[in-house]
């Protein structure tokens, strides 16, 4: 698959690129995407949720009333579970939520979720640029010649760029990533993914 490389103006360079065929060209595997999605979500939860247990209760440890006889269930103080402000059963504690995934199975997901995107038309490839300041309105400007506003728009550049990293900060449906970070989850959650000429060779790199 061939695209034409474009200038930050939206305008063609005239020169081409052909993407990869085995990283955009393979028949996406659903399940190993999901896998991946999985694991970065379980990846971004905290796991501070946290209830207290009977024991870790305070109040009085005295028995409220006689063993047999009452009528109801027996209880030993006003900690039981089965009273209004006592402790709870089995109740979440602090845990880690990730697990592990094998390299070639994130690898995989990575080219599907590429893969899609190629067939879907949504790969904008530009040369590359930068900015000498930070600078809101000429991101916007940018995105807009690329004809990519409204749209979550995923920039990967080869490099850390400062500048176009803050420029890009604000925006709610814009984000900038670099080529090394790239997972399958914010390739999938984006519309538009456009690649800079050098981060292509580095995706190449890590994924061909």
């Amino acid at each position: 698959m061939e695209l034409s490389v474009l200038n930050k103006n939206g305008q063609e360079t005239g020169r081409k690129v052909t993407l990869n065929e085995a990283i955009f060209g393979i028949e996406p595997n659903d399940h190993v995407i999901y896998l991946d999605v999985k694991q970065y979500m379980a990846n971004q939860r905290q796991g501070n949720a946290k209830s207290k247990e009977r024991s870790e209760m305070s109040g009085s440890t005295r028995k409220l009333g006689r063993q047999k006889g009452g009528g109801g269930a027996r209880h030993g103080d006003i900690n039981s579970p089965l009273l209004r402000g006592g402790g709870r059963v089995f109740g979440p504690k602090p845990r880690d939520y990730s697990f592990k995934l094998n390299k070639k199975v994130k690898d995989l997901a990575r080219k599907s979720a590429l893969s899609y995107k190629a067939q879907e038309n949504a790969i904008v490839v530009v040369e590359d640029f930068s900015m000498d300041a930070p600078k809101t309105k000429e991101f916007i400007t940018i995105v807009k010649n690329l004809k990519a506003d409204g749209k979550k728009l995923l920039l990967v550049m080869a490099n850390t760029n400062k500048n176009v990293y803050l420029s890009a900060r604000n925006l709610q449906r814009a984000e900038v990533l670099e080529a090394n970070k790239v997972n399958t989850y914010k390739v999938l959650n984006a519309d538009v993914l456009v690649l800079t000429e050098n981060s292509l060779e580095t995706i190449n790199g890590i994924l061909g």
